[in-house]
């Protein structure tokens, strides 16, 4: 008996989410997609907001919803599209997260030397492609941009895609940041399509505004925010530290995935040459990390298990935030002060006392522009068009430096926390 894989998702976004094709259906399936549903999709931020609790997988299921709107206004405007290039745009859009590694961004880099998630995701659509037969033939040409017909890449990948404009609501909706709230149904309506690009009819510009002001204000207050910058460069500091441990032949606790790429201390080009990395890769998730985590945390080396702790714990550092990098002699200073509470070497400080920075650009003049469609059939750039000065003020990028340090330097013995 056939099975029927025209089935419905109930999102607490969106309400009932319907899975639009076979093709849907069995990439969902796919054991390197069901992996999604053990990534979080914001790493550590529910350190700060308690309900910031969802997956990649519902991340992924909600942009396909969008991007099924997104298509039925485009062929009502008179674009058409077949249905294999629905069903390739579905699939590309699906699997655009596929890559993500524990914690999605935060050890992007760390587990594996030099290599992004991106590169990933197009090396296992590639995996998929041969146990589906080559039905994602033109998915990968839609998500590598190498087919014509560019708003069909622009809808998956552009500065005003179904992933932005998901992950914008759904990050609003799960952490309670009501700042970041936007009007996709709106801005959906609006979506056009010259010259096979996307753009975006003249009665759209002001929720195009309030997109681009939202996703500001999303980064600096949820991805950015100090306190999980903090969090996350724990994570990061633990894990560079199990590296270390590993390479100078000490034990670790570790499931059979995690403790691969702890010892073999892998970059981009041996990834891809290691077909039992790659295995381990699609068997890794966030699991893997947090229980490793808590077996450090008694760990007889002392930097490992406090960092351990200070994760399992809440236990988290001070950060200082700044507009300019700190002084070597502040940071030295604290570094010899955490070694000797420690009691650790100057080196080893470094694990605890750390400085990096973090930088937000909501709109970029040189990629995937967002144009404004006049009724006249000019188009113009979003920063042009707009009579908002902040949105021009939005291509600058700002960068905020940011020093991680134990409390315990705060107390009156130290220096005044003001």
């Amino acid at each position: 008996m056939a099975i029927n894989k025209l089935k419905n998702f109930n999102d607490p976004v969106y309400g009932f989410v319907s899975i639009p094709c076979a093709l849907a259906y069995d990439i969902i399936a796919h054991p390197f997609f069901q992996r999604l549903r053990r990534i979080k999709q914001l790493g550590l931020s529910n350190y700060v907001y308690p309900g910031a609790q969802h997956t990649r997988f519902q991340h992924v299921i909600g942009a396909m919803s969008l991007t099924q709107n997104a298509l039925l206004t485009l062929e009502q405007k008179g674009v058409e599209i077949s249905q294999m290039e629905k069903e390739a745009v579905y699939a590309a859009i699906l699997l655009h997260d596929i890559g993500h590694g524990p914690y999605s961004h935060t050890l992007e880099n760390i587990l594996i030397k030099d290599l992004h998630h991106e590169e990933i995701s197009l090396f296992l659509m590639h995996q998929m492609n041969k146990d589906l037969m080559g039905r994602l033939d033109l998915c990968i040409q839609i998500f590598t941009d190498k087919y014509p017909r560019k708003f069909l890449h622009q809808l998956v990948s552009s500065q005003l895609d179904m992933d932005r404009l998901d992950y914008l609501r759904r990050d609003s909706f799960y952490s309670g940041v009501q700042e970041g709230v936007v009007g996709q149904d709106r801005i959906i309506n609006m979506l056009n399509v010259v010259n096979d690009e996307l753009v975006v009819d003249e009665k759209g510009i002001y929720s195009i505004e309030k997109f681009l002001i939202a996703r500001r204000l999303m980064y600096w207050q949820v991805y950015l925010h100090k306190t999980v910058v903090a969090a996350e460069s724990v994570l990061i500091k633990t894990l560079e530290r199990a590296f270390e441990l590993v390479k100078n032949g000490h034990t670790l606790f570790a499931s059979p995935p995690l403790l691969y790429f702890l010892e073999k201390q892998l970059n981009g080009a041996t990834f891809f040459n290691d077909p039992t990395a790659i295995k381990n890769y699609t068997l890794l998730d966030d699991d893997d990390i947090m229980s490793a985590i808590k077996v450090w945390s008694t760990h007889s080396d002392k930097v490992l298990s406090s960092l351990s702790l200070t994760l399992k714990d809440r236990l988290l550092p001070k950060v200082e935030l700044a507009n300019e990098p700190f002084t070597l002699q502040k940071i030295n200073e604290i570094k010899e002060w955490v070694a000797a509470e420690k009691q650790i070497s100057f080196e080893e400080a470094d694990y605890f006392v750390y400085t990096d920075s973090v930088k937000n650009r909501a709109y970029s003049l040189d990629h995937f522009n967002i144009k404004i469609l006049f009724k006249d059939g000019h188009l113009l750039d979003i920063a042009k068009a707009s009579d908002q000065f902040n949105i021009e003020a939005l291509t600058k990028s700002v960068t905020k430096y940011f020093l991680c340090y134990p409390k315990s330097w705060l107390e009156p013995k130290n220096i005044d926390e003001n």
